[in-house]
């Protein structure tokens, strides 16, 4: 008989989802956002909602920790990586390194924090005469502990420039980790998905009603799998296994494993990588390998404000005519459009 390659299942609760070394958080935001105003903000009450910790999703969407605009006005981090994936509508990003950028539509951002930086991610709703939705992925993927203190790096994956499989049924955009012969955009220098025996993946997988995919075994027999099923009202089968929408697989890594969706389709969402295998002391929005780093990163943080924020408020957005770029810290300008 062969070997299951389903090692477990688990209901996803709230967010986060919970994620295994070398990863630390994951989170899908999807929000179905009303028509914007010209703060580039809901054109709708906000009357009921807790303004600066709205995650209650009443009306289908939320605030976050925006105000105006929906969204993360600025906030540190130390010690790892954010990736964000943005699948839908726009995300305006500042850092206090003083790049900026808007992108969506399929593009990602990888942001090593490293020793430390200061961003904001806010959501502005762009269509004045129609609704904004708006859907990402963040996840947090740490660093080891000869990377923490990085100088910080950020890149901008275009969604021209990541790669989409298309096999049968199936569609694999490929953020991260080759598949076969097709290889993403490289991650930042200082990344531990920049190692190649790291063996980091960052894939989503959409399956039509019915569709199969065989995910391939990793390079690794030390990579940590897990496989999110986010969409599929008919949920998935791991081989034999049946598993229902909003759950989490953690798979051998080592196995292949055959994925087929249900009568209505299904998407997926999979992240592995070989463990670091580090202490890991987090205290909010810093990931160190100690307690006393913690503390430290606060000191610092408190001090230098990890560079100051440069931007005339905590939650910057972009001009509503404004395409998809991003402004470096060199200055270099990257325009989506032109590409």
């Amino acid at each position: 008989m062969s070997k299951d390659p389903v090692l477990e299942v688990v209901k996803l609760g709230n967010p986060p989802w919970p994620t295994i070394d070398p990863f630390l958080f994951c989170v899908h935001h999807d929000d179905a956002y009303p028509a914007g105003n010209d703060q580039l903000g809901p054109a709708a009450s906000l009357d009921g909602r807790d303004l600066g910790q709205d995650f209650a999703g009443k009306d289908g969407w939320r605030m976050y920790h925006g105000d105006v605009v929906p969204g993360f006005p600025q906030h540190p981090h130390r010690g790892f990586e954010t990736v964000t994936l943005a699948r839908r509508g726009y995300i305006d990003h500042s850092d206090s390194l003083g790049a900026t950028a808007r992108f969506g539509k399929g593009d990602a951002q990888w942001l090593t924090a490293g020793r430390g930086i200061v961003h904001s991610e806010m959501f502005p709703l762009l269509d004045k005469g129609a609704p904004n939705p708006v859907e990402l992925f963040q996840i947090w993927l740490n660093l080891p502990r000869a990377d923490k203190m990085a100088e910080p790096h950020f890149t901008m994956l275009w969604a021209d420039t990541i790669p989409v499989v298309r096999d049968g049924g199936a569609e694999i955009t490929v953020v991260a980790g080759a598949l076969g012969d097709v290889r993403p955009p490289a991650p930042p220098p200082q990344s531990w998905a920049s190692r190649a025996d790291a063996d980091v993946a960052i894939w989503t997988i959409r399956l039509a009603p019915g569709a199969s995919w065989t995910i391939p075994a990793a390079r690794s027999t030390e990579t940590n799998r897990t496989v999110y099923v986010f969409r599929g009202e008919r949920g998935v089968r791991f081989g034999d296994r049946p598993v229902a929408l909003g759950h989490v697989v953690a798979l051998e890594a080592s196995l292949p494993v055959t994925v087929t969706a249900g009568e209505s389709g299904a998407e997926l969402l999979l992240l592995q990588g070989r463990p670091i295998g580090e202490p890991v002391v987090q205290y909010g929005p810093f990931v160190m390998n100690s307690q006393q780093e913690i503390q430290q990163a606060f000191l610092d943080y408190r001090r230098t404000q990890f560079g100051g924020w440069p931007w005339p408020v905590d939650g910057p957005v972009h001009a509503r005519e404004a395409g998809r770029f991003a402004r470096h810290v060199d200055g270099r300008v990257e325009d989506a459009a032109a590409r």
